[in-house]
């Protein structure tokens, strides 16, 4: 395992500096739209626009990577990245900002596709739940350091949307100077919703599930905590508390996932995360300050179903098509983060902001049940990826 991760460092360092970029944006954004007083809809709709603008992205990131190759893709992205950030300050209206993140998604989109096939196609399948645990500890890791940044400045402050995009600049470096060998480049670029269905059917409900909650916590949550009026740096207090669980969790799990049927694990945590949210629905107004610790638990195991999903993937695909597999869960992710935000700002419009994780627990309830089922079918084992006619034919795409 040391020989992987050695191999894999320059693509880490890359994930920690861009994510704390990321992460410090992803906080900063609804934050920033409550003091400028943006309603719940806006801020859910700016939050969807980012997913919005992934799904998009994972259409064409095959062909960009097949084009340009994994450095010149990453950091072309990045640099684009950097530029939308500063945008946000420039423009301040809920409009515009929809823009910039459905920007900043597209991109992610290509970001996460290069170094998550990276990472899958060198640790192989013996060490792929591991490799992906880490690579979530560094990933997170860099969104807690991220949240820090919030403490420095107002919100209102030009200098945060400049740290953001600094952070995005900073992290081309150690992918540019990398002397490690990038994977191969991957094949003509398409989306395998119809082999990925055949072969586990987890692989697409799951991940939309997924993708319905995360998108939700994401986009809200900092503006849930806002709302409370815990005081200055409860929203960066609360977000670094479910991130470094999100830093500590994912290995241990993802370790457990090499060794045991990782579609138990994946029902389990799913069963545990509905259990913390339905607390945080009891305890958010009773005993407010319990939301850190109930945070940092939810923080253990959310993040970390997405890794399990994707190496469940991997194991009954193979690995030689893991960029078109990377993006298409990307996608079907993307799909749930888009309708969950929306619907879970409606909710909280209407009810009140606890139904943000009354959504969340019903979702993360319904994925437990799911995988359970699952379980009681046997599901082919056999690899797929290797038959392109299955594949769906993605639009066609130009280079960039």
């Amino acid at each position: 395992m040391q020989t992987i991760v050695l191999a894999l460092l320059p693509v880490f360092v890359a994930v920690f500096v861009m994510i704390a970029g990321n992460g410090l944006l992803t906080t900063l954004v609804p934050m920033r739209a409550v003091v400028e007083g943006f309603d719940p809809t806006e801020i859910g709709l700016i939050g969807s626009a980012y997913f919005f603008g992934m799904l998009a992205g994972t259409w064409t990131t095959p062909a960009v990577i097949r084009h340009a190759g994994y450095i010149r893709a990453f950091a072309a992205y990045a640099a684009i990245v950097s530029i939308a950030a500063l945008g946000f300050a420039v423009a301040v209206d809920p409009y515009a900002w929809m823009v910039f993140r459905a920007l900043i998604g597209f991109c992610f989109a290509g970001l996460y596709a290069a170094v998550e096939s990276w990472i899958t196609m060198k640790a192989g399948p013996e060490r792929r739940g591991r490799a992906l645990g880490i690579y979530n500890i560094v990933h997170f890791s860099g969104s807690a350091s991220g949240q820090q940044i919030l403490r420095v400045f107002e919100a209102k402050s030009f200098a945060l949307f400049s740290a953001g995009a600094g952070l995005m600049m900073l992290s081309l470096l150690p992918m540019a100077m990398t002397k490690a060998e990038p994977p191969p480049l991957p094949p003509k670029g398409r989306l395998m919703i119809g082999p990925i269905l055949r072969a586990t059917p987890i692989g697409v409900f799951g991940i939309a599930l997924i993708g319905l909650a995360n998108g939700t916590f994401w986009s809200l949550a900092p503006a849930y905590v806002e709302r409370m009026n815990l005081g200055p740096g409860a929203v960066a207090s609360f977000m670094t508390a479910m991130i470094l669980g999100s830093a500590l969790g994912p290995y241990p799990v993802g370790r457990i996932s090499d060794r045991v049927d990782r579609r138990g694990v994946l029902a389990v945590g799913s069963l545990f995360v509905a259990l913390i949210e339905i607390g945080m629905v009891f305890t958010g107004t009773q005993f407010p300050y319990l939301v850190y610790v109930l945070g940092f638990l939810i923080g253990t195991i959310a993040p970390g179903l997405y890794p399990i999903v994707t190496a469940h993937v991997m194991d009954r695909m193979g690995s030689e098509r893991a960029v078109s597999i990377s993006s298409t869960l990307l996608f079907l992710y993307c799909v749930g983060a888009i309708v969950g935000p929306v619907l879970a700002a409606a909710l909280m419009t209407r009810f009140g902001d606890d139904m943000l994780f009354v959504h969340n627990a019903a979702v993360h309830l319904v994925l437990a049940a799911f995988v359970a089922w699952r379980m009681t079918v046997q599901e082919r084992s056999a690899p797929v990826a290797s038959v392109p006619e299955q594949a769906v034919e993605a639009p066609p795409q130009t280079k960039p």
